[in-house]
């Protein structure tokens, strides 16, 4: 009988599991841990919408983001957190979701809306003023769910 390896063996155990329909959400990047995950909400003039998000917080992180990922649940996203705020420049390269991309100030507040991005430009998206964090949802939540700029967004990481 053939002997297999640690790696042969998680695999295996990995596609049984997916086939038994069974998921589970851990997301690595590149040899690091799992993604911490949190709670975010955004209060809009139609009320409370609430996310859970995988924070992006190193700077490998921060570069990987949401590059390959070819699906993402409404109510998820990714949050990006940055020491200071300043003037952010984001792109789609590597990235085969459309999504739209949350400019967030030092206070929480929402500062621009880049709707619907194109799925692996790699044109700059730049976001207009001085940004702490940015969150990515998939494109058409802001619309649909009436977020706009000026609009709070709260979590854990938002100091």
């Amino acid at each position: 009988m053939p002997r297999l390896s640690f790696r042969r063996l998680g695999l295996l155990i990995a596609a049984l599991l997916l086939v038994a329909g069974v998921s589970w959400q851990v997301i690595k990047v590149d040899g690091e841990n799992p993604l911490p995950t949190e709670e975010l909400t955004i209060t809009t003039d139609k009320g409370t919408h609430r996310f859970s998000v995988e924070v992006a917080a190193t700077d490998a992180q921060k570069a990987k983001g949401l590059m390959f990922r070819e699906r993402m649940a409404p109510d998820q996203g990714m949050l990006f957190l940055f020491q200071a705020a300043g003037e952010r420049y984001f792109w789609m390269k590597n990235t085969p979701l459309s999504l739209d991309i949350i400019f967030i100030d030092d206070t929480g507040r929402i500062i621009s809306i880049a709707e619907g991005t194109t799925p692996f430009s790699e044109k700059m998206i730049p976001s207009g003023g001085p940004a702490k964090y940015v969150l990515e949802l998939l494109a058409g939540t802001s619309r649909r769910l009436g977020i706009k700029p000026g609009d709070q967004v709260h979590s854990s990481s938002l100091k």
